[in-house]
């Protein structure tokens, strides 16, 4: 059985990320999508342990302490993180792993896992992200600020990643980032193909 890579996926709030990732999942059987811990509150339709790992303070403080994240960040006032035990015992069943997260924990996978396949996403303009966030009506309007704010730093980071995808469709953007995961499935076979003969 081969050993599956992570695959993060990053983008500034508002362009689609998660239903990407969860599209993503429905359409393979080979990948599988990693929940994140977070000390947001639910959003009306979430469920615990399904889009999120939801925790208090204090047990987001002792996962910390204990180095169990293979990263975590502050991202609009809430903490954000991901386990590696999660992590590796799907790479280790075989499957591919979907992280939907920021820029800094993109970085930290990275250094986690080195063979991660990292994924940046961004909205056709600006402007089409501010529509995004103000048309889903889940955030104030002093958090959707915030996020646009943010947004214009995170889109520096995209030259880090090693591959961009526009979602100006969602069907299309989800048909490119299947593409990319298949080459790269290919291109990390043939090199482990390659090690093993050698050895």
């Amino acid at each position: 059985m081969r050993k599956g890579f992570p695959i993060v996926v990053s983008g500034p709030s508002g362009v689609g990320k998660s239903t990407l990732c969860r599209m993503l999942v429905a359409t393979d059987e080979a990948l599988s999508y990693s929940v994140s811990v977070t000390t947001r509150p639910p959003r009306r339709g979430e469920t615990d342990g399904v889009h999120y790992e939801f925790v208090g303070d204090k047990e987001f403080d002792r996962l910390v302490g204990s180095s169990v994240l293979a990263e975590w960040a502050i991202v609009h006032r809430f903490r954000y993180g991901t386990r590696k035990s999660s992590i590796r015992e799907l790479m280790l069943a075989g499957q591919d792993v979907v992280m939907d997260v920021d820029v800094q924990g993109g970085m930290s996978i990275r250094e986690v896992f080195p063979e991660a396949l990292l994924i940046f996403v961004v909205p056709p303009s600006f402007e089409e992200l501010e529509l995004r966030l103000r048309a889903r009506a889940t955030d104030a309007a002093d958090v959707i600020e915030t996020r646009l704010e943010n947004a214009s730093e995170e889109l520096e980071w995209a030259g880090g990643y090693d591959y961009m995808v526009v979602n100006d469709d969602l069907a299309r953007a989800v048909a490119e980032v299947m593409s990319i995961v298949v080459r790269e499935r290919e291109g990390r076979a043939l090199t482990q193909g390659q090690e093993n003969q050698t050895q």
